[in-house]
């Protein structure tokens, strides 16, 4: 069961899994675009299970931002986030959300980057920025 579990989180399956199914669905390299898509679960929510918890939200934020800079580097690199700032404007709650992730600079050691996170309603409910520190893989 270890090795399994251990197998698991070694290929990011565990962590995928435990983001609400957290997948990358497109990647735009022209203009340095990610798309995902996630499942928020009403595990994930508080008030009766009606709203995500921001802490969920910046993850699936900071998540899109972090397969961005792969995608953008050929899966050579990864970014190590030093700040992220998140601003939320609409609910997110349970059922199936998108977030759009963008490297808007990348230079030898940092990155900057952006998201949106898109509700059920297709609503922009959230955005984050991000300085990140890059990383060999």
């Amino acid at each position: 069961m270890d090795d399994d579990l251990d197998a698991r989180i070694r290929s990011g399956k565990a962590l995928s899994e435990s983001m609400g199914n957290f997948r990358v669905t497109g990647w735009d390299p022209e203009r340095k675009v990610l798309k995902a898509t996630f499942t928020v679960r009403r595990e994930y929510c508080h008030t009766n299970g009606t709203i995500a918890q921001g802490g969920f939200i910046t993850a699936w934020l900071d998540a899109s931002m972090a397969h961005a800079v792969l995608h953008d580097t050929a899966h050579a690199k990864t970014v190590f986030s030093l700040e992220i700032k998140v601003s939320f404007y609409e609910k997110v709650g349970p059922g199936d959300g998108w977030v759009e992730a963008r490297v808007i600079r990348r230079g030898k050691r940092v990155a900057f980057l952006e998201a949106a996170l898109y509700n059920v309603e297709g609503k922009l409910a959230a955005e984050a920025t991000s300085t990140g520190l890059l990383a060999d893989l």
